[in-house]
């Protein structure tokens, strides 16, 4: 993931959002565009969050050039532009998904989840994907409340099933550990466990590799 802001503070407020979420790995901050692209070249960025103010471009101009690198990141922006010939002009030039400045940690994890689901949606074993597959991904960026389901009885289930297989491992288990043993998606787990951490249920520890990726382990809380 590259974070494209020249504002400090916001810049850390993205890295602090990240680390609470788990699971990225942010290769740059950058607050040009030209810096921008030069890191997009290197070929390691999947997801920009990009800010469409910068000092010297149109952040604009700069999703329309990252659309033309290859391959090509997927972009969220997160701007204070509220005008709507702007968010017209940012989807048109690649961008999936906007928020809009000031944000809370709700609203910037939700984006973020949102555009799980997306790429979950594509996340095909062959290099064709299926009508449903391109439908459900383009709906999930249509969808603006990942909750929407938590009330059903599926997802209570669901929640349970995360909670017990956490529970019942003595090291605690990743969000990949938790949906082999569900028999759910990543995501679907990380949503899960995500929920059972704010509710004070289990513990996040996040633990960081040789390569430097960290890797988020949820442990059942003991009182």
């Amino acid at each position: 993931m590259l974070i494209v802001e020249d504002e400090p503070v916001i810049a850390q407020a993205h890295r602090e959002y990240l680390g609470r979420i788990g699971g990225f790995e942010v290769v740059d901050v950058v607050v040009t565009a030209q810096e921008a692209m030069r890191v997009a070249r290197g070929g390691r960025v999947d997801l920009v969050l990009l800010d469409l103010g910068l000092p010297d471009a149109r952040g604009l101009d700069l999703a329309g050039a990252l659309s033309g690198v290859r391959p090509a990141p997927d972009m969220i922006a997160i701007t204070a532009q509220r005008d709507l010939q702007s968010v017209r002009d940012a989807m048109s030039r690649g961008v999936l998904l906007y928020l809009l400045k000031p944000f809370t940690f709700a609203a910037f994890r939700e984006k973020i989840e949102q555009y799980l689901r997306y790429r979950e949606a594509l996340a095909a074993d062959t290099d064709a994907v299926s009508q449903r597959d391109v439908d459900r991904a383009l709906a999930e960026l249509r969808t603006g409340d990942s909750r929407r389901s938590t009330a059903a009885g599926a997802a209570a289930e669901t929640r349970d099933a995360v909670g017990r297989a956490v529970r019942d491992s003595a090291d605690g288990l990743t969000a990949s550990e938790v949906a082999r043993a569900v028999g759910t998606s990543r995501v679907t787990a990380w949503r899960h466990l995500e929920r059972l951490a704010e509710d004070r249920v289990v513990d996040r520890d996040t633990q960081y590799g040789s390569a430097g990726r960290p890797q988020v382990r949820y442990r059942w809380r003991r009182r």
